[in-house]
């Protein structure tokens, strides 16, 4: 079965979608704008198919390069190496061993402490910035996974999208004039004779002229 990866980003926050590499990988990353004087952050998510071959490891790692460059940087995924001794950072397969490379040439930190599945640590969360990720949390799984959610924060100040969308403020409101105003409108009279769809056009009509 094909996984995938899926990262979401808020619309308040301004990004662009990075494009690390020309071989595809099972990775998405995107760099968030940071505010003036702060510096933007890479974030990517990544899965590794626990079957991969040398040559996609060798396109992740240079992604993960590229990446490293950056200020700020923040990798989350699943990399199936379960024969990974992190506290000693030792490892008995040979894939595995190319990991722990790519992370110590980069310089990176693995801020996962606690086995996330099964007594592994299979999901990591790499940095490259002591002290950008903080308060990592591991909480119960989600939906019919075998994996833990792991629960972090950026520790870095994010540029927000500054939207041109006009909102009402309902702390304002005078929901009294509100209700009286629709009160005032003879219903079945507006509404006699039309259907489900017209009927409630008629109704946000009615509905945004009172909000005016």
């Amino acid at each position: 079965m094909r996984r995938g990866v899926t990262l979401y980003v808020s619309d308040y926050l301004e990004y662009i979608e990075l494009c690390l590499d020309e071989e595809p990988t099972q990775s998405l990353w995107v760099r968030i704008k940071g505010r003036a004087g702060t510096g933007d952050t890479i974030v990517g998510v990544c899965y590794r198919p626990p079957n991969q071959e040398d040559q996609a490891d060798e396109a992740l790692y240079r992604q993960v390069g590229a990446a490293s460059h950056s200020q700020a940087l923040v990798l989350i995924g699943d990399f199936k190496h379960p024969n990974t001794c992190w506290r000693g950072n030792t490892a008995g397969h040979k894939q595995s061993r190319r990991l722990l490379e790519c992370i110590d040439d980069n310089f990176l930190l693995q801020v996962i402490e606690e086995p996330m599945r099964r007594g592994a640590m299979l999901d990591l969360v790499l940095t490259n910035k002591e002290g950008l990720v903080g308060n990592v949390k591991l909480k119960g799984s989600l939906g019919c996974s075998d994996h833990k959610m792991v629960e972090f924060k950026i520790l870095r100040a994010a540029r927000r999208v500054h939207s041109k969308l006009t909102i009402l403020d309902f702390r304002r409101a005078d929901f009294g004039l509100f209700r009286d105003l629709l009160g005032r409108i003879p219903w079945d009279k507006a509404l006699e004779g039309r259907g489900a769809q017209d009927s409630w056009l008629v109704f946000k009509d009615h509905l945004f002229q009172a909000q005016e």
